[in-house]
């Protein structure tokens, strides 16, 4: 607005002409001189500098917002993005709705904790007709460890929404909506994403899972900041399908073991209740999220899986709308249920810890260029 010509302002003709015998022509050029510079280059007086100048100002200076006209706004925005539900009842009333579209939603966890499964339970559901809860559309799938099963889909599919998934028509049409891509490089996984933003709008495509994103950057050579310069784009290119497209990005994420420094680098989950920073010597876990602070501040929402005391758990460690609780679940032949919709409150270094209890599985694939 700056740039937008006096011309296209309307001031009164006499002063208009004035400044374009001065070859004053935006009003950027105007605002940028002094009252007094402008009285002595326009030959007028204070009064008619002043009134012009107002003028001017109103015409390209962006209007004050409330704060009240700020929260409308955004209510108004998240009703319009919305949220998918993930069938959970405890945690789609923690994250008021479920999935939020627009953005990047994470899960994070050990090895066989339950990751893929949750990714099989929300692609299902989101091929589903509206009138059974899903988004009636296509999911696009990129299995980076060829861990994607269609007959557990079908399982899944068969136990929990059974008056579909008993005609074989119905079945096959639910599981035709789910596009699988297996890349086998960052390179091939590149040359989807770009490939996507096209399928986004010509399939009818609801939700996009990438499982994982961990995966395909730890098969790459690369360390330090060529590997963060490389991750650095595929975070903005993801981010903004997910802008583009409003629908819901869902990627899973692998653990590798915590630094000794790993607190102070996200010192911003693990604040204890009264705002001071816990030590580091306050962790009982060695886990965290792998691929770095950068792609923890890229996601907007993060669920943890993890398994504590001979529980399985599903945390909400990071969302904007949402506490940081912890849900009980386990794994049957319909999916991920919750033993419990009630969260538990979780603070301090438990937020950002990530528990993987008698089992011995540790991934920790040498992602030293990424912490």
């Amino acid at each position: 607005m700056a740039n937008k010509l006096i011309s296209e302002i309307p001031l009164p003709k006499s002063i208009a002409n004035v400044f374009s015998a001065r070859n004053v022509s935006t009003a950027k050029d105007a605002l940028s001189l002094t009252e007094f510079e402008l009285m002595e280059l326009l030959d007028v007086g204070l009064t008619e500098v002043r009134s012009a100048l107002l003028q001017i100002s109103e015409i390209v200076a962006p209007p004050y917002q409330t704060a009240l006209s700020l929260m409308e706004q955004r209510f108004q925005n998240e009703h319009l993005g919305g949220h998918f539900p993930t069938g959970l009842k405890g945690l789609d009333a923690a994250l008021c709705g479920g999935i939020p579209f627009g953005v990047l939603t994470e899960l994070v966890g050990p090895a066989g904790i339950g990751k893929t499964q949750f990714c099989l339970k929300l692609s299902l559901l989101a091929s589903l007709p509206t009138n059974y809860g899903g988004l009636d559309g296509r999911v696009i799938y990129i299995d980076v460890e060829s861990k994607f099963s269609s007959r557990r889909l079908l399982e899944i599919g068969l136990r929990s929404f059974p008056e579909i998934f008993q005609m074989k028509e119905m079945a096959q049409e639910m599981a035709g909506r789910i596009l699988v891509l297996r890349p086998t490089s960052l390179a091939e996984f590149t040359q989807s994403l770009e490939q996507i933003k096209v399928s986004l709008l010509q399939n009818q495509v609801k939700m996009l899972v990438i499982d994982s994103m961990a995966a395909l950057v730890s098969g790459e050579h690369e360390q330090g900041a060529r590997r963060q310069q490389t991750l650095s784009w595929h975070i903005s290119f993801i981010k903004s399908l997910a802008e583009f497209s409003r629908i819901p990005v869902v990627v899973t994420n692998q653990v590798r073991s915590r630094n000794h420094d790993d607190a102070s680098r996200y010192c911003f989950q693990v604040q204890s209740r009264d705002g001071a920073i816990e030590t580091p010597m306050q962790y009982d876990s060695h886990l965290v999220a792998a691929l770095g602070i950068q792609w923890a501040h890229a996601v907007t929402t993060r669920l943890v899986l993890e398994a504590k005391s001979g529980e399985r758990f599903i945390k909400v460690a990071k969302s904007p709308i949402s506490p940081p609780l912890a849900f009980p679940f386990h794994i049957t032949s319909s999916g991920i249920s919750l033993l419990s919709d009630d969260g538990k409150e979780v603070m301090g270094p438990e937020i950002n810890a990530i528990h993987y209890q008698g089992h011995n599985e540790i991934i920790n694939f040498g992602m030293e260029g990424l912490h």
